[in-house]
């Protein structure tokens, strides 16, 4: 009789579609990682796990905060379900301690109502938190699936077509 494994869980995380002012998503280049494949999809929306107990909103912010050091926001709208994707069989033990087969993602859009100089990736949170970009630019959400890892591109087109309202420039 074969014991069949358990498929490895997925890791519930928050994906932020930050819009400037002409409608553009904030996108940073990845200092590295073990799902960064190449330079040419090193490029990601900011994005982060949930904490145990926490608030998918919650975590989004946090995460924002985390990443580049962003509060002055104004939330515009979320995707209802959750979008999830799997990691290259590769790629699988190497991420997350091997705990986890992929993410699943809660997304939101926020607009971003501060000035370009609140951004810092460089020492983001206030300079608690290990910076995760080593650059970033305003970007068309349209190019967006093309920047990221292609295992993630799936979930990147759906995001793009659901927010896509919100990518244009305030009056």
């Amino acid at each position: 009789m074969s014991h069949q494994q358990e498929p490895l869980p997925y890791r519930p995380c928050v994906g932020l579609c930050l819009f400037n002012g002409a409608g553009k998503v904030f996108m940073g280049r990845r200092a590295g990682g073990a799902d960064q494949i190449d330079l040419a999809h090193a490029w990601q929306l900011p994005q982060g796990g949930i904490d145990k107990g926490e608030d998918p909103y919650a975590a989004a912010l946090r995460e924002l905060y985390e990443e580049t050091s962003v509060r002055s926001i104004a939330f515009l709208g979320e995707i209802e379900h959750w979008l999830p994707y799997d990691l290259p069989e590769d790629v699988v033990g190497n991420a997350w301690k091997g705990r986890y087969r992929g993410q699943t993602q809660k997304w939101f859009a926020l607009r971003f109502t501060g000035d370009d100089s609140e951004i810092n990736i460089h020492t983001p949170g206030g300079g608690m938190h290990k910076p995760e970009f080593v650059e970033w630019r305003w970007e068309e959400l349209a190019r967006a699936p093309d920047l990221i890892v292609p295992f993630k591109r799936d979930v990147y087109l759906q995001v793009a077509r659901h927010f896509q309202p919100f990518a244009v420039a305030q009056g």
